[in-house]
């Protein structure tokens, strides 16, 4: 007997986002973990196979969220719509993010999905998320394993997330943002492309100087992330900016008409 299409909830602005699966079964089980939970809301990035029969058999009922799963080749447009991004890590890297548990997580992630698209990333099996994927997060997950066995199977993980979210969804409302946004806020794919325009406005005004440009930039991506500029607000950010590099323009044309100087074409 086919399941029934779950009613409308306050999770559906809520996407689970799996990188680079690598076993089929496991997006199948990660389907189930959602679908006993109330989410439905699937995106899929370079999966090794999909669809794929072993898939559609470990999701036991929950085809529907099989069936709508998007699948990108990329992460970028997979959360391009999403305005707070947290990936699911089960150990501290390189890159410096604010640390949630599942229960903060899932309150993190249900107030923001009252303004929008929200993701949770979840990344290969053996590697899980790499820096640069952490890079476009706003935030980290960790589950609080037993430190001496602490690897959780893909699908688990989806689990005790999916658990901490409905909890919340179910027992309490998600905590008001502290500043009610007049303004929708900025998505990943306006935040990416405000990173970009900062990183060319640095070199016009060549602000490095022998300094580490990658390094200022994860530094500043930090800070901006942190910040949750809404979609006004970044386009000030970058007016400022594109100010900035005509300034520079106009500085490197007096400059070359100088005598002395390389003459203009």
């Amino acid at each position: 007997m086919p399941i029934a299409p779950p009613e409308p909830t306050m999770l559906d602005n809520l996407h689970i986002v799996l990188v680079g699966t690598q076993h089929p079964g496991n997006i199948g089980s990660a389907a189930r973990a959602m679908r006993t939970m109330g989410l439905t809301r699937l995106r899929l990035v370079c999966p090794a196979a999909f669809p794929h029969p072993e898939a559609s058999a470990l999701a036991a009922g929950a085809d529907d969220v099989l069936d709508a799963a998007a699948v990108h080749d990329s992460l970028e447009p997979a959360i391009a719509d999403c305005h707070l991004v947290l990936g699911c890590s089960a150990r501290r890297r390189g890159v410096a993010l604010p640390t949630f548990t599942p229960d903060e997580a899932a309150q993190e992630l249900l107030a923001a999905a009252a303004q929008g698209p929200v993701a949770l990333l979840f990344g290969a099996e053996r590697s899980g998320l790499s820096n640069d994927e952490l890079q476009r997060c706003h935030g980290a997950v960790q589950i609080p394993a037993d430190p001496t066995f602490s690897s959780l199977n893909l699908a688990a993980a989806v689990q005790v997330l999916a658990w901490s979210l409905r909890r919340a969804a179910l027992t309490e409302a998600p905590a008001p943002s502290p500043e009610l946004r007049r303004e929708p806020p900025a998505t990943s794919a306006e935040l990416e492309g405000f990173f970009a325009h900062l990183d060319r406005a640095l070199v016009a005004i060549d602000f490095h100087k022998g300094r580490s440009p990658e390094t200022v930039l994860h530094r500043l991506r930090r800070l901006f992330l942190r910040a949750t500029p809404d979609q006004r607000e970044l386009r000030i950010l970058r007016g400022i900016l594109a100010d900035a590099e005509r300034m520079a323009r106009l500085a490197s044309a007096a400059g070359s008409a100088r005598p002395g100087g390389t003459e203009l074409e």
